[in-house]
């Protein structure tokens, strides 16, 4: 008997130690997570004023055609905003993977147009 409290006990810290572990650890995912979200639109953001600069030396000013995806940045941004705290690894994940993908779309259309431009 007098081995079952201090037993008890120690297996009971381990568990509040493990519970305590495994928390920190969700939530340093959930940092990476919305670290990576904005990382990925802060990249699309910057390659996609380089490209309203390309286009417009090309195309002038009244023709805009970023304008849209900027907009689309702004709204994850506020999404990411409002549902941070809330949102799941695997929404916080398909976020980050749309700004990768759209920024990846938007290289393959600037690489048309130099190379249209170059005369290819």
């Amino acid at each position: 008997m007098n081995l079952v409290l201090p037993a008890l006990l120690a297996a009971t810290l381990a568990v509040v130690a493990w519970l305590s572990w495994r928390a920190r650890q969700r939530g340093q995912g959930r940092q990476r997570a919305i670290r990576g979200v904005l990382d990925a639109a802060d990249a699309l953001e910057a390659r996609l004023r380089v490209a309203r600069e390309e286009l417009e030396a090309v195309a002038g000013d009244h023709e805009n055609p970023v304008r849209g995806a900027m907009q689309e940045i702004l709204r994850q941004r506020l999404w990411l905003q409002d549902n941070a705290g809330s949102a799941d690894l695997a929404q916080l994940d398909a976020v980050r993977r749309t700004l990768e993908s759209a920024r990846t779309s938007l290289e393959q259309q600037l690489q048309r147009v130099s190379q249209a431009r170059a005369g290819h």
